[in-house]
C-alpha cells in the first residue's frame, strides 16, 4: 500500500517538477536557496500527498502547496534575498544559433521586477505567466475569481511602474 502511494507520488513529482522549479525561481535568487526551497517543497508535497483526493488537478494542488511553502518559509526567513543575481540560472538555457540575447535581458529585467513584489503578488504573476485562467488562479490561491482579477490588474500596474519608472 505505502509502496503504491510512494510510486504514484514519485511519478507525479517527475511529471510536474517544473512547477516546483518555477516557484523556487520566483522566491529565490541563488542556486543554494533554490535547492533548499525545492527540497522543502518536495517534503511538504510528500507529507500532504496522502490527503490529496483528486478533487482538483494535481498541478493546481502542487502549485498551492508549493506557493504556501515558499511564502511561509520566506516570511519566517531573515535572509536577505538578492534580486539581481541570475548567473546561477543561466545554465538552464540551451545555446543555439538563434539564441536571443535581447529576450534574455528582458526576462532578467522581468524577474528582477517580480522579485520586488510581495509574496502574494509573486504567486499571482507566476500563475498568470503559466497561462492559468482566473478560475484556476483563484482555486490555487484560495481567493475569489473577482479578487484574483482585481489583484492581477494591480500587479500588472505595479510591474509596469517598476519596469518603466
Amino acid at each position: 500500500m505505502k509502496g503504491d502511494l510512494e510510486k504514484k507520488f514519485i511519478e507525479q513529482l517527475k511529471e510536474n517538477q517544473n512547477i516546483i522549479h518555477k516557484v523556487c525561481r520566483i522566491y529565490t535568487s541563488d542556486e543554494d536557496s533554490h535547492k533548499d526551497l525545492f527540497q522543502e517543497i518536495t517534503i511538504q508535497l510528500w507529507h500532504a500527498f496522502p490527503k490529496f483526493r483528486g478533487e482538483s488537478k494535481f498541478t493546481t494542488w502542487a502549485y498551492r502547496v508549493s506557493l504556501n511553502t515558499a511564502i511561509s518559509l520566506y516570511r519566517k526567513s531573515t535572509r536577505n534575498i538578492q534580486t539581481n543575481s541570475f548567473d546561477a540560472n543561466q545554465h538552464h538555457y540551451l545555446e543555439s544559433l538563434d539564441y536571443n540575447y535581447e529576450q534574455e535581458e528582458q526576462l532578467k529585467l522581468l524577474y528582477q521586477a517580480i522579485h520586488q513584489l510581495n509574496d502574494i503578488e509573486k504567486a499571482l504573476i507566476l500563475l498568470y505567466l503559466e497561462e492559468k485562467d482566473y478560475g484556476e488562479i483563484s482555486e490555487t490561491l484560495g481567493i475569489s475569481e473577482v479578487n484574483a482579477r482585481v489583484k492581477m490588474n494591480r500587479v500588472k500596474s505595479k510591474l509596469k511602474k517598476i519596469l518603466n519608472p
